[in-house]
């Protein structure tokens, strides 16, 4: 598939597309967000997407969960969250800040299931008056950027996801009852996943590093070794050059390549309500550059959420 290079601005039609990070990131102008684009124009959008990882829309109110979900479905089959209900019975899932869900971390959706998300879209229902931004990284150029003997050892790590982590040490200023709630549905099943740490993109055979909150440890260390490596290969997705950061309007839209990056919501909008709507692609199990591809620890299978197909479904069938 072509992908588009300008650095500068695209044009096809009325769609345009502008860099806005040196290492990630564009705005595509032009185009109204629904189910009925064209074969044309949703390829265009697909080609920026895997250039620049995230994409920004403005403007987009006219999007409801239908709408939402219908634009959503032209990348590839959807797939609900595994544990989390969805705030409309169907794909949509709710990013609010009342409910304890503040994301104050780096992390890559749903990597605790083998086949993670492919693409992740997420929209400003609302919004506060400050505060509330979202940055994403480029796992890509992460990669690449690391001195050629972390390369190496990255490529023939393995790591563990889990959904089962400590929510309170990271929103120390969450109400308990909150927490505790979400993480009792989060965690209604616990899932344990090996990854390797490096994947092979499945379109642009780029490698990515596939790490973030969710990775418990590496795969044969314990402790002291395996932070010490997490936290050096995490130090490298995090700087700042590999990062893009998007301030939200009501109405904004950001699809971005969930096998290429990590996001992180930043939590310092105080009392103020933050609502946002996520629908996500079904993806495919991660292989790493040896070709080994990744395995499902725990439980036996990945269930079927309350709606829709399992994680994996539309891939691995």
């Amino acid at each position: 598939m072509s992908t588009i290079t300008s650095d500068a601005v695209r044009h096809a039609h009325q769609l345009t597309v502008t860099r806005i990070g040196g290492r990630i990131g564009a705005e595509i102008g032009g185009v109204r967000l629904s189910g009925d684009l064209s074969d044309e124009t949703v390829a265009q959008i697909r080609a920026a997407l895997l250039t620049h990882k995230v994409v920004f829309f403005r403007g987009q109110d006219h999007l409801d969960e239908a709408g939402h979900e219908a634009f959503a479905r032209r990348l590839g089959e959807l797939v609900a969250h595994p544990t989390v209900p969805s705030a409309d019975g169907r794909y949509s899932l709710g990013i609010d800040s009342h409910h304890g869900a503040r994301a104050n971390q780096w992390h890559t959706d749903v990597t605790f299931v083998p086949a993670y998300p492919a693409f992740s879209v997420l929209r400003a229902v609302t919004v506060p008056p400050y505060g509330g931004d979202t940055l994403w990284a480029n796992t890509a150029t992460a990669y690449a950027g690391l001195p050629e003997p972390l390369r190496t050892l990255a490529d023939g790590l393995r790591a563990v996801h889990s959904n089962a982590y400590d929510y309170a040490a990271l929103s120390p200023e969450g109400l308990p009852e909150a927490l505790a709630q979400y993480r009792e549905v989060f965690t209604s099943t616990v899932f344990r996943t090996e990854h390797p740490v490096v994947r092979v993109h499945p379109e642009t055979d780029e490698r990515t590093l596939v790490l973030g909150n969710f990775v418990e440890r590496i795969s044969g260390l314990t402790g002291r070794d395996s932070r010490a490596l997490l936290d050096l290969f995490q130090a490298h997705v995090e700087r700042p050059e590999n990062t893009v950061r998007w301030s939200w309007t009501p109405g904004d839209v950001a699809v971005w390549d969930n096998r290429a990056t990590q996001h992180y919501g930043v939590d310092d909008s105080d009392d103020h309500e933050r609502a946002l709507r996520r629908v996500t692609v079904d993806g495919d199990v991660p292989v790493g550059p040896d070709g080994r591809p990744s395995v499902l620890l725990s439980p036996d299978a990945v269930p079927a959420p309350a709606f829709g197909i399992a994680s994996g479904a539309s891939t691995t069938a």
